[in-house]
């Protein structure tokens, strides 16, 4: 038998837990003129969720992430680089002789994919303004672009002033969809519903929430009814652990699975699966709080070690961490790094990470 969950990349098909209605949601927007900003913390599926959407849509998709993005003329060249695996190249031929700058092109012989280069030093506003607008004049109607950003938040450390130039270009544009993904929700907001904001009410905003846990149960359910008796116990069990995040409820369902497909009869194997994650970790986990100051290392603890509210009194009284103004300094530091996330309350993104806090704390 083949293990049933999956991790760590984008998640399709049988992996894939069902969104019907955010998927519904999506191929409406993007069946329209208009474009999309989705909002979720890392790991909760946004990437997954448009893949889908656009898998049934049947168009052409170019998706950049701009962490991995290094200067504005690099964007550009990622973005020509994806136009190339669409349409021919004799087609684009007359488009790159108006270039105001001339990319550099090679064919990888490894991949045979066209790679795109511009000359260090190259002035970036013309270069991004032909390759968007290039997109522009490629698309049609009925094969009309879907332009996915992940991560877009970070455009202004690539540049200062790429938002409010990519604004003035793409606002012109009616033969592409905008999609842009985000996980530091205070930075993304305020790129598209700060009223000075270039990108002010662009693109119709959607919240990604965790996975219904109706849904998660009965999708792990059926990932083990074929290896476990106990299926219904596992389900809940792993669910109480990650408390439906669904990266980490997904890497405990396929750890616990490979166990079960080794060890029937292993008691608390859910308990044993955690531990070996943990285990897995734990030098990671060490480096990693190692680089924390003194006040965010209080607020993981308390964040790990009981359910207070971390503006509150009590957390205060419980953890020292002093004004209500330096608890909420560290929770945006360590939202912002990814550490915490918010749901309905505040708590480590990481189950996994919590857990290992709590055992060092009490060992």
């Amino acid at each position: 038998m083949k293990n049933p969950f999956k991790f760590g990349t984008i998640v399709e098909g049988p992996y894939f837990i069902n969104r019907k209605k955010e998927i519904e949601k999506v191929i409406s927007f993007l069946d329209s003129e208009n474009h999309l900003v989705v909002i979720s913390p890392r790991r909760f599926g946004k990437s997954s969720l448009i893949g889908m959407a656009v898998k049934e849509l049947g168009r052409p998709v170019m998706a950049i992430d701009l962490q991995l993005v290094t200067s504005p003329a690099d964007l550009a060249a990622q973005i020509l680089k994806r136009i190339y695996r669409f349409y021919p190249s004799e087609k684009l031929k007359q488009h790159l002789k108006r270039f105001r700058v001339v990319p550099t092109l090679s064919l990888n012989p490894v991949s045979g994919a066209v790679d795109v280069s511009f000359m260090p030093g190259t002035p970036y506003m013309p270069v991004l303004e032909d390759v968007l607008n290039l997109a522009e004049k490629v698309s049609t109607e009925k094969r009309k672009i879907i332009m996915v950003f992940d991560e877009f938040q970070d455009a202004a450390k690539i540049d200062a002033n790429l938002i409010s130039f990519m604004r003035a270009i793409m606002q012109h544009h009616k033969m592409i969809n905008y999609v842009f993904l985000g996980s530091q929700e205070s930075l993304i907001r305020g790129i598209f519903q700060k009223k000075k904001s270039p990108f002010y009410h662009f693109g119709m905003v959607m919240s990604l929430s965790k996975i219904d846990a109706k849904e998660f149960r009965e999708f792990l359910k059926e990932g083990f009814s074929n290896l476990c008796d106990n299926a219904v116990a596992i389900a809940e069990e792993i669910l109480l652990v990650t408390k439906c995040h669904p990266y980490y409820t997904q890497q405990l369902a396929f750890t616990v699975w490979e166990r079960a497909a080794l060890k029937k009869d292993e008691a608390d194997i859910v308990s044993e699966a955690v531990n070996e994650l943990i285990m897995i970790h734990d030098m990671d986990y060490e480096r990693i709080w190692l680089n924390f100051n003194r006040t965010d290392r209080k607020m993981l603890l308390g964040l790990s070690m009981s359910d207070l509210q971390p503006l509150s009194d009590a957390f205060n009284q419980a953890w020292g961490i002093g004004a209500t103004s330096t608890a909420f300094s560290s929770i945006k530091r360590l939202m912002a790094s990814g550490f915490v996330i918010k749901t309905d309350k505040y708590e480590l993104d990481d189950p996994f990470f919590s857990r290992w806090l709590a055992e060092r704390r009490e060992r």
